[in-house]
């Protein structure tokens, strides 16, 4: 044995590769944190209650207790006699949003891109966005004061050129394009932030080349500032896709009357009807489920597509 041999000093022990990102990156972090638990308390940790779908849920004998009954509530609303008037007056109106609303935000964000005078530009863009600030029931009261019968603008312009006074409100005929109105009014300006910000990231040199070689205002819209925000307006019709099937409840349900509702009668306030006002909160779970799982098929489907025509996707 050496007795001179020195003791073998080891190496002080280092945090972990995750600890030192985790250390520079905290602030990043807390900042995410939020909206994390935004997401896992509002969003995912409910997500256990789609099980109420599979039993026939009692208040009094709690969530465990309550008794399986598999897929009875699913076999209920696909033979009731309501699911393909349902089914039709939520695809009709989905499919309208899609076709004249998800378009719109695209258009305004571009026109107002080609706008030069800053304050024009802003005052537009605050006019097209106050709507989205007020309540349904303020929208939906503004389209009763201009459609109504009785000293409505609309009928008063009517019958002063000539024509009848039309009764909107109780008409399945404008039910669907009243709606559409309605949510192109209220959202069409928000929903322009997001490709207001996409266009802002377009390189200004692009532009220049462009005029350089003789392309006009029309060519550079076309080959330049679409092209940049197509993989934008992709991932945004991909989310859309996802909430196809949600129409919105408060705004169709202030909407609704007797004499229009074999046309405004949608899976929102189906559930709302029967889940809330009748009890039935394992049929309505069962609704909602079903709405939830068309959505996510969508969105996969969709994503695929995108990926195949060699976009991003959204995963």
């Amino acid at each position: 044995m050496q007795t001179g041999m020195k003791a073998q000093a080891y190496p002080a022990a280092k945090p972990s590769a995750w600890m030192g990102r985790f250390m520079r990156n905290r602030w990043l972090y807390f900042m995410v944190f939020p909206g994390l638990l935004y997401f896992l308390v509002f969003k995912y940790w409910p997500m256990y209650g789609i099980f109420i779908a599979f039993k026939d849920y009692q208040p009094f004998l709690g969530f465990w207790d309550s008794p399986f009954v598999g897929l009875k509530h699913f076999e209920r609303f696909f033979s009731d006699s309501n699911f393909l008037v349902l089914f039709r007056n939520t695809l009709i109106l989905a499919t309208y949003n899609i076709l004249f609303f998800f378009p719109l935000p695209i258009v305004i964000a571009l026109m107002l891109n080609e706008l030069r005078q800053e304050f024009i530009k802003r005052t537009v863009q605050t006019l097209v966005y106050i709507p989205h600030f007020m309540s349904w029931v303020v929208v939906v009261g503004i389209a009763y004061i201009f459609l109504t019968t009785e000293g409505g603008m609309v009928n008063e312009l009517l019958v002063r050129y000539g024509g009848e006074k039309i009764n909107f409100l109780v008409s399945n005929e404008w039910f669907r394009t009243i709606i559409t109105a309605e949510v192109i009014w209220k959202e069409t300006g928000w929903g322009t932030i997001i490709f207001l910000a996409a266009l802002a990231g377009v390189d200004p040199q692009l532009y220049e080349a462009a005029r350089m070689d003789g392309a006009n205002r029309l060519r550079q819209l076309w080959h330049i500032t679409l092209p940049a925000i197509r993989s934008t307006i992709i991932i945004l019709l991909i989310l859309r896709l996802g909430h196809f099937l949600d129409t919105g409840f408060e705004q169709i349900f202030l909407m609704l009357n007797a004499m229009n509702r074999e046309v405004g009668e949608v899976f929102d306030t189906y559930v709302y009807s029967v889940g809330i006002s009748q009890g039935q909160y394992s049929f309505s779970t069962a609704v909602g489920l079903f709405k939830s799982v068309i959505g996510l098929i969508l969105v996969v489907v969709s994503n695929h597509l995108a990926k195949k025509f060699g976009e991003e996707g959204i995963y």
